[in-house]
C-alpha cells in the first residue's frame, strides 16, 4: 500500500522541524507526557493493521481536558497534523501515525463518569474499554449492546470513531444507534457538545456525523451511551451445512421469515477448524459452513422463535442443528466465533482481514467470487462474518516473508471490496476506511460525492490537520488510481485528468 498522504502534506510538512515543535509543546504543556525518543515511539507505530508502520514524530499522552485543548491550539498554530489514537485495536490503519505529526493518545481518559439505571445511560471517557461499560452496568441488570470481538481491549472512543459493530448488532444496532451524546474538542481547541441526553436534539444530526468520522473532525473526550436491560432468555442454535452457498441462502431465509435474531454469524470450513483447534467450542470440523443464530427476549417468545428458525434451517438444507444446552455451552459457541481472528492467525504467518458489506441476498454469489479469487491468486481465505447484516470479514492468509505475497494479499482484498460494491454493498461495515481502503473509496464514490465529503471536512478542519490522508481520498488520488485500474473498459472519474 502507498502510505504517502495527500499532495498538500508532501510539500507543507517537508519543512516541519521536530525539535522546534517539541520545544514549543514542552513549554506550553510542561506537565503532559510527551514522548520523542525512538524507543518510546516504537510501540505506537501502527494500530491493529500491523503490516503498515510509521514512526510518529511525537506522542502526546494528556490526562486532562485542558491539556487536550492546549495541545490542539498549539498544533493548529504550528500547522502540525494530529492523529488521535485510542486502544490501537483498529484494523484499517485509522490510527496509523504521521512521520511529521503528533499522535494524540487518549488512553488515560479511562473513567466511567456515571451510570444512570433510571435513564439507562452511562457517561464514559473515550479510553474506557467496551466490555467495562457492560461490567459497570451489570449490577443494575443492564448492558451495552455493541460488542466487537475485541471488546475486552478496544476503547469506546475508537468504537465511536469507527462506528464499530459486533455479533449482536443485527438486532441492537451499531455504535451510532447506541450513543446519545459526545463531547468534542476541535482542532482550534474549542469544546462542542453533540446530541443530548434525550433521544432527539434540535438542529442537524452532527452526532451521527461524528460516529464513523475516524478522527477527521474532532477529538472525542466524553460519550453518553444507551444501556439495555439484559434479555430474560437467550438461546443459540448452531446449524451445520455441507455447502457454503446453502448457509448463505439460509441467512436470507431467516430474515425473510420475519425473525430478527440477536446475532446471526457464519463461518466457513477453514475458520471452523481454526476456531475449534484454538477454543474447543464444540464446532463440527467436517462441515463446510456453520451458522450461529442467537434468539433472545421473553422465554416463551424465544422458544417459539427457536422452533421457527429450526424449520427454516432444515428447509435450507442444514445437515445438523444443535442448540446450546445451557449458558456455559452458549458461551463456548460464541467464544469460538469471537476468537476466530486469533485462531486463524495460528494457521498462517500472516493474514489480511477485510471488511465489506453486501446485501444478504448476494451472500452465495460473493462467497463464490471469494473462492474464485482465492484459487486464482493461490492464497487461502477463511470467511468469518456477521451474516445477518451482510458484514463480511474474509481473512486472506499469506506470508509476508515471501516476496510479493503481501502485495498479492492486498490485490485480493481490493478485488473482494470491489466485488462488494459491484453487488450493491459497501467497502466497509465497521472497521472504517483508514489507510487500508482509501483507494477503494474511489471505486465506491463519484467525484462530486467526494467533493462533498471534503467540504464537510473543511467545515470542521479547514487546515486539514486532523488525521490527514485517511478515510476520504483526494480527487487527484482517485484519478491516479483510476488510471491504474480499468473496470469493464471504463475508467472511474473520467472527468479528471490522468497522471
Amino acid at each position: 500500500m502507498n502510505i504517502l498522504y495527500d499532495e498538500r502534506l508532501d510539500g507543507a510538512l517537508a519543512t516541519l522541524d521536530k525539535a522546534s515543535v517539541l520545544a514549543d509543546l514542552q513549554q506550553a504543556l510542561p506537565e503532559m507526557t510527551l514522548l520523542h525518543r525512538e524507543e518510546d515511539l516504537r510501540p505506537f507505530e501502527c494500530d491493529g493493521l500491523s503490516v503498515y508502520r510509521v514512526l510518529p514524530m511525537l506522542v502526546a499522552m494528556p490526562h486532562t481536558l485542558e491539556q487536550v485543548e492546549t495541545l490542539m491550539r498549539r498544533c493548529h498554530a504550528l500547522d502540525v497534523p494530529v492523529v488521535t489514537r485510542g486502544a490501537g485495536t483498529g484494523l484499517s490503519g485509522g490510527a496509523l501515525p504521521l512521520e511529521k505529526g503528533v499522535l494524540l493518545v487518549m488512553s488515560r481518559f479511562a473513567r466511567i463518569l456515571g451510570v444512570d439505571p433510571q435513564a439507562r445511560t452511562a457517561r464514559v471517557q473515550p479510553g474506557v474499554r467496551n466490555l467495562a461499560i457492560s461490567e459497570a452496568a451489570a449490577p443494575h441488570g443492564l448492558y451495552y449492546a455493541p460488542d466487537p470481538s475485541s471488546q475486552i481491549a478496544c476503547s469506546i472512543g475508537g468504537n465511536v470513531a469507527e462506528n464499530a459493530g459486533g455479533v449482536h448488532c443485527l438486532k441492537y444496532g451499531l455504535t451510532v444507534h447506541n450513543v446519545l451524546r459526545v463531547e468534542v474538542i476541535t482542532i482550534e481547541g474549542e469544546r462542542m457538545t453533540l446530541g443530548s441526553d434525550a433521544f432527539d436534539a434540535p438542529g442537524f444530526d452532527l452526532l451521527a456525523l461524528f460516529n464513523g468520522s475516524e478522527g477527521m473532525l474532532g477529538v472525542i473526550t466524553e460519550i453518553t451511551v444507551k444501556l439495555l436491560p439484559k434479555p430474560q432468555s437467550a438461546k443459540v442454535l448452531m446449524a451445520s451445512f455441507d455447502d457454503v452457498g446453502k448457509a448463505g441462502k439460509a441467512v436470507g431465509d431467516i430474515i425473510a421469515a420475519g425473525i430478527v435474531p440477536g446475532g446471526l454469524e457464519m463461518m466457513d470450513k477453514l475458520a471452523i477448524r481454526a476456531a475449534e483447534d484454538f477454543v474447543k467450542a464444540g464446532y463440527p470440523v467436517e462441515a463446510e459452513a456453520i451458522l450461529l443464530c442467537e434468539l433472545d427476549g421473553v422465554e416463551a417468545d424465544v422458544d417459539d422463535d427457536c422452533q421457527a428458525v429450526r424449520g427454516v434451517l432444515e428447509a435450507a438444507g442444514a445437515t445438523a442443528i444443535d442448540q446450546a444446552r445451557d449458558d456455559a455451552e452458549r458461551a463456548r459457541f460464541w467464544a469460538g466465533r469471537k476468537a476466530a481472528f486469533p485462531a486463524v492467525g495460528r494457521m498462517s504467518p500472516d493474514y489480511y482481514c477485510m471488511d465489506g458489506t453486501i446485501p444478504r441476498r448476494e451472500l452465495p454469489r460473493v462467497l463464490k467470487g471469494i473462492a474464485e479469487l482465492s484459487a486464482q491468486y493461490g492464497l487461502a481465505v477463511a470467511n468469518v462474518f456477521h451474516a445477518g447484516d451482510g458484514n463480511m470479514h474474509p481473512l486472506i492468509l499469506f506470508d509476508a516473508n515471501k516476496p510479493g505475497e503481501l502485495e498479492l494479499a492486498e490485490t485480493v482484498g481490493g478485488k473482494i471490496l470491489e466485488l462488494c460494491v459491484e453487488v450493491g454493498g459497501s467497502i466497509t461495515g465497521e472497521h472504517g476506511v483508514g489507510r487500508e481502503k482509501i483507494n477503494q473509496m474511489c471505486s465506491q464514490f463519484r467525484a462530486d460525492e467526494l467533493s462533498v465529503f471534503h467540504a464537510v471536512k473543511a467545515a470542521f478542519d479547514e487546515s486539514r490537520l486532523l488525521n490527514p490522508g485517511k478515510n476520504v481520498p483526494t480527487l487527484a488520488r482517485c484519478a491516479e488510481f483510476g488510471a491504474m485500474h480499468v473496470h469493464n473498459g471504463e475508467l472511474p472519474h473520467p472527468d479528471l485528468p490522468r497522471f
